[in-house]
């Protein structure tokens, strides 16, 4: 039989007070559904399925009306509510390790006796904050022109090109008519002046009518959305033509051909953890796959971009360019960083890979999805 929670054991549970379900009740936001033998009211697992969200929403600092909203979207199921809620949460956390990032900077500033301004302790708190922890990100992630000419050589005749979670605008032809999508406010802030207008939307909801565009592209982007199938589609239908750069994140494609993964950074496998594989995303628009080749002095700092020159990974602000260093935890980073660190020292890290050295490019599982 299905268990059924009083008022007062889901207050426990929770860690709310009875009064706060008491409310949420009063409102309609989550109405106990069931009755105990007693005739009292009582939880059902729907009722507590749904009141877990609210509470995660509102504790993610949403509005009770916003949260009404979200909770109540007929287009969206449990599943979905919890790949929303874990992007929220990722978000909370790299905003939270970049503040304890600056605060830090600022206590080595006030040790040597440096004051830091007042626009800059402010900036700690305020929508700078990104732009004075990510310096690092326009600094290192620049266009590599060898795969950029991959990219646009698989883009075809098209003259009308979408970048779908276009973010900057990193590898937008510059020779087309680019129109970028991009969700992040804070992205699309850094976008240069006279870049392609940018759209804000979600790959899984494209706001264009079928075959708008002669070809929609997305580069190093699949892997942040909530459903990259979905997302893929759209793009199917809003272009004739797509191509799509991403990663083989299989064992044998990428998480033991790299060595940084392999030997330093074992939970990048659980960042991983139930995406589609590559061949599903292919699968899914009919695309063939091409292999991408990392060139030794990749211009572009993503993260597998320094697999020739190990001792890039040991500087904060190449790591801090890539999502992966805060996704997986201080913890871990420090380990490997420390880890890394005595390899190089010790020679070891150059036995292991002394295979590398001989070659002008890589090939670590990076892909081009053509359909």
């Amino acid at each position: 039989m299905e268990e059924h929670l009083t008022v007062g054991r889901v207050a426990e549970l929770a860690g709310v007070s009875v009064r706060t379900l008491h409310h949420y009740d009063e409102i309609g936001l989550v109405q106990p559904s069931a009755r105990t033998s007693a005739g009292y009211r009582a939880y059902s697992a729907g009722d507590v399925e749904r009141l877990r969200e609210v509470l995660a929403y509102r504790r993610l600092g949403f509005g009770l009306r916003e949260i009404a909203d979200l909770v109540d979207d007929p287009h969206t199921d449990a599943v979905a509510h919890l790949h929303r809620l874990r992007g929220l949460l990722l978000d909370q956390r790299d905003r939270a390790a970049a503040m304890v990032t600056a605060i830090d900077r600022e206590l080595e500033a006030r040790a040597m006796g440096i004051r830091t301004t007042p626009q800059q302790q402010l900036e700690v708190f305020g929508a700078q904050l990104y732009e004075a922890i990510g310096s690092a990100y326009p600094a290192t992630r620049r266009t590599e022109p060898r795969i950029a000419a991959q990219v646009w050589g698989a883009l075809g005749d098209a003259r009308t090109v979408l970048n779908v979670g276009a973010g900057t605008g990193s590898y937008e032809p510059p020779d087309r008519e680019v129109t970028a999508v991009e969700p992040s406010a804070v992205m699309r802030a850094q976008r240069p002046a006279g870049a392609a207008p940018c759209v804000a939307a979600t790959a899984e909801k494209l706001p264009f009518a079928d075959r708008s565009f002669d070809a929609a592209m997305a580069f190093s982007t699949v892997h942040h959305w909530q459903d990259p199938i979905a997302g893929l589609r759209e793009m199917r239908r809003v272009a004739r033509r797509v191509v799509v750069f991403t990663h083989d994140d299989s064992e044998t494609g990428w998480l033991h051909r790299f060595w940084l993964t392999r030997d330093y950074l074992p939970e990048v496998a659980g960042l991983v953890a139930g995406r589609p594989s590559v061949d599903r995303l292919a699968d899914a628009i009919g695309a063939r796959l091409e292999p991408v080749l990392i060139p030794w002095d990749c211009a572009d700092g993503f993260l597998e971009a320094y697999w020739r020159r190990p001792e890039a990974y040991l500087e904060e602000h190449v790591r801090r360019a890539v999502s992966v260093w805060t996704r997986v935890g201080p913890q871990a980073e420090q380990r490997a960083v420390e880890r890394l660190r005595e390899d190089l020292a010790s020679g070891r890290w150059a036995e292991r890979n002394r295979e590398l050295v001989g070659l002008d490019a890589a090939e670590l599982g990076l892909r081009l999805l053509v359909a």
